[in-house]
């Protein structure tokens, strides 16, 4: 018997949560480049750019952008059709993995996924390595101090943009296909990265690190 539906009945939760939380990751370090733009460009006016409303929208649109993200896949699945097994050999319930299991053409769809994930990546990576390259052409006019303050600023961003980033692309900016790699890549840009962004990006915060020196000191 032909189903349209996941191959278990609560199984689009899993993707539906993951590919919200990755979108919005996703847009929010485009976010960060953004304010890092500002606060190396234009430092007199960063509080007038970036006053909380602004920062309240741009946090409403990454999220927003990354639900619309999110429902697109889960409207993708939800149209499959499926019929006999129902296990993947996978973490969790990815859209690849998904699709073979499907009992229909999955050509149209799987470059559906493809401008969908592979599209958000890239478009978003390219724009983060314009604003970055915009804040290295400006660090020209900066004395050496300033230069190597602003790169001190950057530097943890940067790192995590490349470990979030770089497996993102390997995984979705490519035809439709399952490596045995693919899950431990998965873990890894879905688990690993983002339990060391809040290590990275406190140990490159000059307040933070002379708090946790003082800290140390104490005991």
């Amino acid at each position: 018997m032909i189903k349209r539906l996941f191959p278990s009945e609560l199984a689009w939760v899993s993707p539906f949560i993951d590919h919200l939380v990755s979108g919005a990751e996703a847009f929010i370090l485009l976010v960060m480049a953004y304010n890092r733009y500002v606060v190396i460009c234009k430092p007199l006016h960063y509080f007038t750019i970036m006053n909380w409303q602004v920062c309240i929208l741009l946090l409403v649109v990454a999220v927003t952008a990354g639900f619309v993200h999110s429902v697109f896949q889960i409207l993708v699945a939800y149209s499959l059709l499926f019929c006999g097994p129902n296990i993947i050999d996978h973490f969790f319930c990815d859209m690849y993995p998904l699709l073979e299991l499907a009992h229909t053409d999955t050509y149209f769809i799987g470059l559906t996924e493809v401008a969908n994930g592979g599209g958000i990546c890239m478009v978003v990576f390219i724009l983060l390595l314009i604003s970055y390259g915009v804040i290295l052409i400006s660090l020209k006019t900066y004395s050496q101090e300033g230069r190597h303050k602003a790169l001190s600023t950057c530097s943890s961003h940067i790192t995590v943009v490349v470990l979030f980033f770089v497996p993102c692309i390997f995984l979705y900016v490519r035809p439709v296909s399952n490596f045995p790699i693919n899950k431990f890549i998965t873990v890894f840009y879905t688990v690993i990265t983002p339990m060391l962004n809040p290590l990275i990006c406190t140990l490159r915060n000059w307040e933070m690190k002379n708090a946790i020196g003082n800290l140390w000191c104490k005991y």
